[in-house]
């Protein structure tokens, strides 16, 4: 599947603001048998005084950028063009989930891909006994993780309302369980901590998804959005696994990834500080077209 992807943050600064540093994840990444990235344009008004990229330590591209004259208003700009892999996933390899923690007391590593940084406790993400318990259902339905990871997200999908007005982006998952609302980020959020409270690695993810209208109405521009899904390690042979609770689906070809981290605060969109006296307001614009 080949995508042109069209991304537009715009915030507006009650009072100017000054001596601002940001870090921007937003661009795409390529991934070896998951997707490539054939062009990709980053931009900013006003133009940064400084900016620079680098790679994190989970892979992810990040843009830095800083100013020290005053303004009122920022824009990103994001154009990029992403080739995503068709791929059908083999049969359900992955091991019961006490072979997998059998598998994990023997695998030692420190490596950027290694299921061990996503097993604890991480800033967003606090293991929490109530979710664990709704979790430990799916586990003992399922013979397998991978199994137990689709029927978890299943249920998250059939137990939980889709509600932008609900949550907050620094609303916790322990919150959004007790409301059982929320949007894409809570319920990977929920989906994780679920997870990891039972010995299973998972991971956040950031990316876009091509929506689809409904069958003769005509399709809304801008009317994607970034997205949010969870990655599983379902053990050594079936390797990272990709779901996503918010459409009770494995992630596929219309899953397009920016990069993942241990939560949302490792792949926020943009984060950093300023000097003012005022808020902010801000808005989103995301459009994902499938290249004929």
């Amino acid at each position: 599947m080949l995508y042109d992807v069209r991304l537009e943050l715009h915030y507006d600064y009650k009072a100017s603001v000054h001596g601002d540093r940001h870090l921007v994840r937003v661009s795409p990444v390529s991934i070896p048998r998951v997707q490539r990235v054939i062009a990709a344009s980053l931009s900013f008004e006003p133009r940064p005084e400084q900016e620079t990229s680098f790679t994190d330590y989970f892979g992810n591209l990040v843009t830095t950028i800083a100013y020290s004259g005053y303004h009122d208003h920022l824009d990103v700009r994001l154009s990029a063009r992403v080739q995503v892999e068709d791929f059908i996933g083999p049969a359900d390899l992955s091991p019961s989930v006490a072979g997998l923690k059998d598998e994990l007391r023997a695998l030692w590593s420190v490596a950027p891909d290694s299921p061990q940084h996503f097993l604890a406790a991480s800033p967003r993400v606090p293991l929490d006994p109530a979710i664990a318990a709704y979790a430990q259902v799916s586990i003992a339905d399922t013979p397998s993780v991978r199994a137990a990871a689709m029927d978890l997200a299943l249920r998250i999908h059939r137990d939980f309302s889709y509600d932008k007005e609900a949550t907050k982006v620094d609303t916790g998952p322990v919150e959004a369980f007790a409301l059982k609302r929320g949007v894409c980020q809570d319920f990977a959020h929920v989906m994780i901590a679920g997870l990891r409270g039972a010995g299973i690695p998972a991971a956040y993810v950031s990316g876009f998804l091509r929506t689809i209208p409904p069958k003769g109405q005509p399709r809304l521009e801008g009317s994607d959005a970034m997205h949010a899904w969870v990655r599983v390690w379902c053990g050594q042979h079936a390797g990272w696994v990709e779901f996503d609770p918010t459409n009770a689906m494995m992630a596929g070809p219309d899953h397009i990834t920016i990069g993942h981290g241990r939560d949302y605060s490792d792949v926020s969109p943009i984060v950093g500080v300023l000097r003012t006296s005022g808020g902010h307001s801000a808005k989103q614009s995301v459009d994902v077209v499938r290249v004929e």
